[in-house]
């Protein structure tokens, strides 16, 4: 995967102090990541960037929607998602980003790219399992709704048949009882 300069920090070149930076995430940032849950999408990144003398503190915040296919209906849909984490940059001898909370860069580092902890941010933001309101609500009327709305009809009954009991096996029941 290439890097783009568009996510690059220069954090080299900032005064101490707060930066605010803003991203607009479109379905070609995910494309690049091989990531294809959704169908479009229109979100925007606030970053929030802090620089102190000996260490970084960067917060990512996120909002906007999704158009995705509910598990459900089938229906596509634009599913609202939200979403932020904060990332704390600091300064040793060698590249150790395996604390998701915490980024340790050679000392010689002049610049951060912020590109993946975007993407990981939004992907984990949308849910496993992706629901249309309409059903939540009852106002969604689709073929696929109305099939499944038979079935469980179907299946409730069935349950009420399997529990009318046998008047045969209460007289059987009665006789254990009795002695």
């Amino acid at each position: 995967m290439k890097s783009t300069n568009e996510y690059l920090i220069p954090f080299i070149g900032l005064k101490i102090g707060k930066h605010q930076f803003d991203f607009q995430i479109n379905k070609k940032f995910f494309e690049e990541f091989g990531f294809d849950e959704f169908e479009s999408c229109n979100l925007k990144v606030n970053v929030a960037f802090e620089k102190k003398a000996t260490m970084l503190e960067i917060g990512f915040k996120h909002k906007g929607a999704v158009n995705v296919t509910c598990d459900v209906s089938g229906e596509q849909f634009d599913m609202p998602v939200k979403g932020a984490i904060k990332l704390v940059v600091q300064f040793g001898d060698a590249f150790n980003n395996d604390n998701e909370e915490l980024l340790i860069l050679p000392v010689g580092e002049h610049q951060l790219d912020l590109k993946q902890y975007i993407y990981e941010m939004i992907a984990l933001s949308i849910p496993l399992k992706r629901v249309h309101p309409g059903i939540k609500d009852g106002t969604l009327k689709t073929e696929a709704l109305e099939i499944l709305k038979l079935n469980s009809i179907k299946e409730k009954e069935e349950i009420k048949k399997e529990e009318e009991i046998d008047p045969r096996w209460d007289k059987l029941k009665q006789l254990l009882t009795d002695k």
